[in-house]
Parts: structure tokens; C-alpha cells; sequence
């Protein structure tokens, strides 16, 4: 698990894909502090397993559904990404919760600054906007952030001066491709709410109803 807050902004030294699987290697310096092999770190919002690493840098494995839902494969080497490791038991949850998985990209379509803020303006299908709301968060390339405005075809966040320094956000640019999670527990109460069926194992029935809403007193 995550919380969206990037610790370090690292460097792709190496992307090796041969199809649409392959391994990175990362040249870090903070997210290697305790870290060991079998460790999860975020890639640019992508939880990859740390495979290899030593003096400066770590290696992670990629797969094929990694490579189709995310951004990865437009990386090359010398590209800038954020990274951050797993959440610590007893560490502060500064963003929100951020699995590392991917739900799919969106597109960057404006950057304009007002103030000491700078706006960014994300397209994203359907599909994904159905899960981000007004005052909700999302995860952009692992950065935890506030959704300040939504309609059908894209959805606006507000970056404060610290968040475009510490992250490699505001080096986006028109068309840019980015990584997308949207908030983890709406996607768990719709599967509640609108899956149907029985759990034969359990001998008991799935998803919400009207009638187990009145079994017990809603």
C-alpha cells in the first residue's frame, strides 16, 4: 500500500522490453534507505517488486498488464519518474490509499498556472471518470491529489508550488500520457452493490439487494 506522497523523483537508467515484458532499472538514492529485495516500490503510481539493486540504483521486473495499463512503455532511458516505497506500519497517511495498480491513463490536455497554483486539465474514457468525483482524490502518476472539477470528458487538479517541485508533474506537457488510480474504495462498493449471484461455499447470497436491506431493517 501507498498514500500518493512521492518521496524521491528518480531516473530510468534502463528500460529493456522485448514485446510487452521486460525490466527497468532505476538510479535512486532515498527509496533505497532499508529497502530489500522482494520490496514494493512506486513507479511513477506502478507497484513494481524490487528484483535487484545496489549502489544508487534498483531493478523491477514489468509484465505484460503492466505494460498495456500503464504508461511504461512510452519510458526511455534518462526519463525522470516518482517514486515512493510501500507505506511503513507505523508512518503517517499523508495522502490516501494508493494500491500501485493502475486503472489506466488519461491524457494531459492543459497546464495553466493562477497564482501560486497551477491547474492541470486530464482526459480520461468513461470508464475511469466514472470513479472520480468532485472533492474526491485520485492518483496521477502516483501523486496523490484532490479532484477540484469533473464532467464526462476529463477531470481538473491543483497543484500547490511544493507538490510541482517535489514530482515531476509539472514537466508534463500537452499529450502526455499519465498513469490513473482512482479511489480503491469506490470501486469495491460497486462490486458490492451491483454484483449478483450466490456463494455456494458460503450458502449465502452476494452483492446488496432490496431484500437483505430489509432482512435487516433498512
Amino acid at each position: 500500500m501507498f498514500t500518493g506522497i512521492v518521496e524521491e523523483i528518480g531516473k530510468i537508467s534502463s528500460f529493456d522490453v522485448r514485446g510487452h515484458s521486460g525490466s527497468v532499472t532505476i538510479k535512486a538514492d532515498k527509496v533505497l534507505e532499508g529497502t530489500r529485495i522482494g520490496d514494493s516500490i512506486a513507479v511513477n503510481g506502478i507497484c513494481l517488486t524490487v528484483t535487484k539493486m545496489g549502489d544508487g540504483f534498483f531493478t523491477a521486473d514489468v509484465m505484460a498488464e503492466t505494460v498495456r495499463r500503464s504508461s511504461l512503455a512510452r519510458c526511455v532511458a534518462g526519463a525522470s519518474v516518482n517514486l515512493e516505497r510501500a507505506m511503513a506500519a507505523d508512518g503517517r497517511f499523508g495522502g490516501h490509499i494508493v494500491s500501485g495498480h493502475i486503472d489506466g491513463t488519461g491524457t494531459i490536455k492543459e497546464l495553466k498556472r493562477e497564482e501560486n497554483a497551477v491547474w492541470i486539465t486530464v482526459s480520461a474514457d468513461k470508464g475511469l471518470l466514472r470513479y472520480i468525483i468532485e472533492k474526491g482524490s485520485v492518483a496521477i502518476d502516483g501523486v496523490s491529489l484532490t479532484v477540484a472539477y469533473v464532467d464526462d470528458v476529463c477531470f481538473k487538479v491543483s497543484l500547490i508550488p511544493h507538490t510541482g517541485e517535489e514530482t515531476i508533474l509539472l514537466s508534463k506537457r500537452k499529450g502526455d500520457p499519465v498513469n490513473l488510480e482512482t479511489d480503491i474504495v469506490g470501486k469495491y462498493i460497486e462490486k458490492l452493490l451491483f454484483s449478483k449471484g450466490e456463494d455456494k461455499e458460503a450458502g449465502r447470497q452476494t452483492g446488496v439487494t432490496m431484500e437483505m436491506l430489509e432482512r435487516y431493517g433498512f
